[in-house]
C-alpha cells in the first residue's frame, strides 16, 4: 500500500512538474514569434524583394524587435529556475519564485567556487571546449536548461517544506517565509559544490539519447512524435518536448561560433545570426505537427460533426468550430482530440501514428520551419515570411492528403462501430463532461 501512494504521489508530481513548463515555453513561443518577425523584416532577402522595407528606422525597430525576441532563449534557465517552483507551489508563489532565483544563483556560485579552488576554470578562449558557461556574470558549468530544473525543483521542496518554519524567539526574524530564500541559497550552494563531481557523467548521457534520436534520421522524428503523443494523456508530453528542445537530447551544433544544443535553441540561434536552418533541428519543432494540426484534426473533427446524427449537428456546431479553430490557429489538440480519446482509444492511436508519420514525412522533404506550437501562424511567420527556402509549399499537399486520410478512417470507423463521438445518441454531454478545463500547448 505504501508503495502504491509512492508510486502515485511521484507521478502526480510528474505530471505538475509537466505543466510547469509551460510557464517558460509559453514565453518563448512568444519571444520566438518577435525573433522570427524580426529577423525577417531584417533579412537581406527580405529587402531585397521589398526595398520599402530597408529603410533605416523601419530596420532599427525590427532589429529591436529580434533583439526583445532572443531575450527568451537567453535567460531560459533562469525561466525555468523561477517558473518550476512558482507553478507547483500552492501557496506563496511569490516567494517560491523569487527564492528559485535566489537558489539558480547559490548553486552557480557553489559551482564556480569549486571549478576555482580546484583550478579547472577555464580561460576565456577555451570555455565552451571546457564544457563552461558565463551565467550572470558568474563561470560555471555549461548545464543549460536542466541547471535550472534542479533548481527549480529543489527550490519547491524546500519552500513546501519550510514556509512555515517556526524558530527560537530569537531568531524569529528569520521565521516563515524569510526562511525560505535563506535555506534554498543554503542547500543550493552545497548541491553546487558537489555538481562538478557527476555532471559530465549526466551530460554524456544526455548526449548518448541526442545521438541515437540524431542517428535515426528521420526515423527519429517519428519515434519523437509518436512518444509525444502516447505522454499526451498522461500529461508528461512537456518533460520530452523540454529535453528535445532545450538539451542535447535535440542535437548539438556549432552557430555562429558557438556550441548550442536544443533543437529549438539551435533553430533560433540560427535565424538570428541569419545562417542555413538546420533540417535536423527542425525535425522536432513545429514543422512535422503542421499537416496533423492544420490538416489532419480539422478534417477528423469535420467527420465526427458529419457522422453525428442530423437533428444533433446543431448542438455541436460550436464545440466542433472551436475546436477546429484552436487546432489550426495556436496548435492547440487537445479540445479535438478529448473528443474521442476515451470513447474510441483505436482512433486515438491511429492519431499517434499518423503524427509521427506527419513529423517522418515532412522531415524526408527538408522542409525547415521551426518554433514550438505546429500551427498556421508558425507557417506565415517561420516558413512563408522566411522565403521559399524553408519548403513551406510543401506543408499544403502533406496536409492535404492527412485531411483525406484523417476524414475518411474516422467517418469510417464511428459508422462501423457505432463510436459514441460529440452528436451521437447524446454522448456530447457526457464527453464535455471529459473535456480537461484547459488544454496545454505542445
Amino acid at each position: 500500500m505504501a508503495q502504491t501512494s509512492l508510486r502515485n504521489k511521484v507521478w502526480e508530481f510528474a505530471q505538475s512538474l509537466g505543466k510547469t513548463f509551460m510557464f517558460p515555453v509559453s514565453l518563448m513561443a512568444f519571444m520566438g514569434l518577435l525573433l522570427g518577425v524580426g529577423s525577417s523584416i531584417t533579412s537581406p532577402s527580405t529587402i531585397d524583394n521589398f526595398p520599402f522595407l530597408g529603410g533605416e528606422y523601419t530596420q532599427l525597430i525590427f532589429n529591436l524587435v529580434a533583439t526583445v525576441g532572443s531575450f527568451g532563449f537567453t535567460y531560459l534557465p533562469i525561466m525555468f529556475a523561477i517558473g518550476i517552483p512558482m507553478g507547483l507551489s500552492e501557496k506563496n508563489k511569490g516567494v517560491a519564485a523569487y527564492s528559485g532565483f535566489v537558489g539558480y544563483m547559490a548553486m552557480n556560485i557553489g559551482i564556480n567556487f569549486y571549478l576555482s579552488s580546484t583550478n579547472q576554470l577555464a580561460a576565456p578562449e577555451n570555455i565552451k571546449l571546457a564544457g563552461q558557461a558565463m551565467v550572470m556574470g558568474i563561470q560555471t558549468l555549461s548545464m543549460g536548461v536542466l541547471g535550472g530544473i534542479v533548481s527549480g525543483i529543489v527550490t519547491y521542496f524546500i519552500h513546501s517544506r519550510f514556509y512555515n518554519l517556526k524558530l527560537h524567539d530569537a531568531f524569529s526574524f528569520f521565521s516563515g517565509l524569510r526562511s525560505v530564500p535563506i535555506i534554498t541559497a543554503l542547500t543550493l550552494s552545497l548541491i553546487g559544490l558537489a555538481m562538478p563531481l557527476f555532471w559530465h557523467y549526466v551530460a554524456m548521457g544526455i548526449t548518448a539519447v541526442g545521438n541515437v534520436i540524431i542517428s535515426a534520421g528521420s526515423f527519429g522524428a517519428f519515434l519523437y512524435g509518436v512518444a509525444i503523443n502516447l505522454l499526451k494523456p498522461l500529461g508528461l508530453h512537456h518533460i520530452m518536448l523540454a529535453m528535445v528542445r532545450f538539451t542535447p537530447a535535440g542535437g548539438t551544433e556549432l552557430v555562429n561560433g558557438e556550441t548550442i544544443s536544443g533543437a529549438l535553441n539551435i533553430f533560433f540561434a540560427q535565424l538570428k545570426a541569419g545562417e542555413q536552418i538546420s533540417p535536423a533541428a527542425t525535425a522536432f519543432l513545429s514543422q512535422g505537427f503542421m499537416p496533423t494540426f492544420i490538416f489532419g484534426l480539422p478534417a477528423a473533427a469535420l467527420a465526427m460533426y458529419m457522422a453525428a446524427t442530423p437533428g444533433n449537428r446543431t448542438k455541436i456546431k460550436s464545440l466542433i468550430i472551436s475546436g477546429v479553430l484552436v487546432s489550426i490557429v495556436t496548435g492547440i489538440s487537445e479540445p479535438i482530440e478529448f473528443l474521442f480519446l476515451f470513447v474510441a482509444p483505436m482512433l486515438y492511436l491511429f492519431h499517434v501514428f499518423m503524427t509521427g508519420a506527419a513529423l517522418f514525412v515532412v522531415a524526408m522533404c527538408g522542409v525547415t520551419i521551426g518554433n514550438t506550437d505546429g500551427s498556421a501562424l508558425d507557417l506565415l511567420i517561420f516558413g512563408i515570411m522566411q522565403g521559399w527556402q524553408t519548403k513551406w509549399y510543401l506543408i499544403i499537399p502533406i496536409g492535404l492528403v492527412w485531411s483525406a486520410i484523417y476524414f475518411c478512417v474516422f467517418y469510417w470507423y464511428i459508422k462501423k462501430y457505432d463510436i459514441k463521438t460529440p452528436g451521437r445518441d447524446g454522448m456530447e454531454d457526457s464527453l464535455m463532461a471529459l473535456l480537461p478545463k484547459s488544454a496545454s500547448k505542445s
